[in-house]
């Protein structure tokens, strides 16, 4: 193993155990030093390829590119604070007007937040100003955030809710999870029926009368939960249904937008619209920035009814506008790149596949890839200790992933990483997966 924990590493987890609230930190210990392009450094010095992107926060390299980098720099010495929900200022209105461009024709509303939770925050809020309805459903599996109206819709794990309820307000349905199903079927598309037979038969029918619900809210795929994707009729389906009964669909693109899955909004790959989306992580390249975009059609609230302190903040901005800039010159290339690299992660975790038991799917849209690892393939149980063991393994041999779900590894490079650390990542990961599929059955 090429990494070495030393006595420095081990201070600075220390003294953060001693004075830091706990978190989810990981389980290996890695203590952030710096990075560039498709590699970041510990504080000794180790050097690893990053498949996280720092919680897909670095679509675009890690610490950004340099053009956002210099954006930010040059911000700094003209005014960071605009008190942006108080006063005026051209840059992120510039911004909006340049963001609005990459949404579906009637789309012109946005606000500015810090981070995915508050962007989602803002969602709820103008889902029952707009249609003075008071319930919201989401789903099992789901993750919107931290804070107490987002938390409301989270249903990733319990741990994340715990003493902290009630949550007046939000329903929960089954998320139609094909590889596992609630509903008993491996068909796909009877998976996404079955799902949607459950909102109207059970939810709609039984628990809230569809005339008082004011928005569905879910992910074109699901993040924590797994990096789930769901079959095309179910969220079509749900498209449908927020037409029949006048609801709002909010799609949470915290973490699939930005071309994360390929397209600018993961959302396109299903051909379908929401009427609200939240984006956040990689918007600004790695400083705190969240935004919420609506139908120009639904309106606007009252003077004094939202805002907030650092929304609009003109470093995030400033980042937030280079790297959508960026996009923009180099939007071909981008989607080329991130597809054809796509393909040679699937292309080698299914012949993975092929080889190591443990692995029993893989999933996924872009450079958004999941790897579910089962203890057996016919009874698909979760193998969460294996999963433990393979990240930490990858670790120590200069990769770094990152969990979703129970048992499952997700692959979130930089868009931009090259072949080579791609070939390289896949090779250590593929290392990982070999010496743990002894203790799982291929069949």
């Amino acid at each position: 193993m090429r990494v070495r924990v030393d006595k420095r590493i081990k201070d600075i987890i220390a003294r953060d155990k001693a004075v830091m609230l706990k978190t989810t930190k990981e389980r290996y210990p890695f203590v952030a030093d710096h990075g560039s392009g498709d590699h970041v450094y510990d504080v000794s010095g180790n050097k690893f390829i990053d498949f996280s992107s720092f919680i897909s926060v670095y679509n675009l390299g890690i610490n950004a590119n340099s053009e956002v980098r210099e954006a930010v720099k040059e911000q700094v010495d003209l005014l960071m604070h605009p008190a942006f929900t108080d006063f005026y200022a051209e840059r992120p209105v510039r911004f909006a007007e340049k963001l609005v461009k990459m949404f579906p024709k009637g789309f012109g509303k946005v606000f500015f937040s810090n981070s995915g939770t508050e962007a989602n925050e803002d969602a709820i809020k103008l889902s029952r100003i707009f249609t003075k309805r008071q319930y919201l459903l989401s789903f099992y599996n789901s993750f919107h955030g931290r804070t107490a109206g987002s938390l409301a819709l989270t249903a990733s794990k319990s741990i994340q809710r715990k003493h902290y309820g009630p949550f007046p307000g939000v329903i929960h349905a089954p998320y139609p999870y094909p590889y596992r199903c609630p509903f008993g079927t491996e068909d796909p598309d009877e998976c996404g029926q079955a799902s949607l037979d459950y909102l109207k038969k059970n939810i709609l029918d039984k628990e809230a009368p569809p005339d008082e619900i004011a928005a569905i809210f879910f992910e074109p795929v699901q993040g924590e939960g797994g990096y789930i994707i769901p079959p095309q009729n179910f969220i079509k389906g749900l498209r449908e249904m927020c037409d029949d009964y006048g609801m709002l669909l909010v799609a949470d693109e915290v973490q699939t937008g930005y071309m994360r899955t390929g397209s600018f909004l993961a959302l396109e790959h299903f051909g379908v619209e929401a009427d609200i989306y939240t984006m956040a992580k990689s918007t600004a390249g790695g400083i705190p920035f969240g935004v919420t975009v609506s139908r120009s059609s639904l309106g606007d609230v009252q003077e004094g009814e939202h805002a907030n302190t650092f929304g609009g903040n003109l470093l995030a901005i400033a980042a937030a506008e280079a790297s959508l800039d960026y996009i923009n010159r180099n939007f071909r290339s981008l989607r080329s790149g991130i597809n054809s690299r796509s393909s040679i992660v699937m292309r080698r975790l299914l012949e993975m596949q092929e080889k190591y038991g443990i692995i029993g799917e893989i999933r996924g849209i872009g450079l958004m890839i999941g790897i579910e690892l089962v203890k057996d393939r016919k009874t698909r149980e979760p193998a969460e200790k294996e999963r433990s063991a393979v990240l930490e393994e990858c670790f120590y041999n200069g990769l770094i992933l990152l969990p979703a779900g129970r048992s499952t590894i997700r692959v979130i490079p930089p868009l931009t990483i090259s072949i080579a650390s791609l070939e390289e990542g896949l090779d250590i990961l593929e290392n990982a997966l070999q010496k743990h599929s002894k203790r799982s059955k291929a069949r």
